[in-house]
């Protein structure tokens, strides 16, 4: 079911779903995390998302499956860059520079973490080597005075 809308018509909430390749639940839920996300709702209830809805659900999607964002790691990115960072995204389908998503970090910090741990039994006579001049040192001390 595909939709032959312009770009600048309303769509409901199956072509919204649709077309960014969402379940329509995601994008309800996506409703009660994000306050800036408001579709037109007419009488019943029925949802209409207009073309900067659709440009910022295009950046939420970006944040969340692409960036590895959280929810609440988006909500942050939301309040601290505006809605505006997400949907310019969203309507370019450019990617801005937003922080490192934790997973990348984490993944970072664990490769650094492993390169340590290849030095470790270097590290390890050296810290003995260097233990045993204090012990030295300190006998030395002791002996003299």
């Amino acid at each position: 079911m595909t939709t032959d809308k312009g770009p600048d018509a309303y769509r409901t909430i199956s072509e919204a779903a649709e077309e960014l390749d969402l379940p329509a639940h995601v994008l309800r839920f996506w409703e009660g995390k994000f306050p800036q996300l408001r579709p037109v709702k007419r009488a019943g209830g029925r949802r209409f998302y207009r073309p900067g809805d659709i440009a910022l659900l295009r950046g939420l999607k970006a944040l969340l499956y692409e960036d590895g964002y959280t929810i609440k790691g988006a909500q942050k990115f939301l309040r601290e860059n505006g809605a505006a960072s997400a949907t310019a995204r969203g309507e370019e389908g450019v990617q801005r520079p937003v922080p490192k998503p934790i997973a990348e970090q984490y993944v970072q910090r664990r490769e650094s973490s492993a390169a340590a741990s290849d030095r470790g039994p270097d590290m390890i006579a050296r810290l003995e080597a260097a233990k045993a001049k204090l012990d030295a040192a300190i006998a030395a001390s002791r002996a003299a005075g």
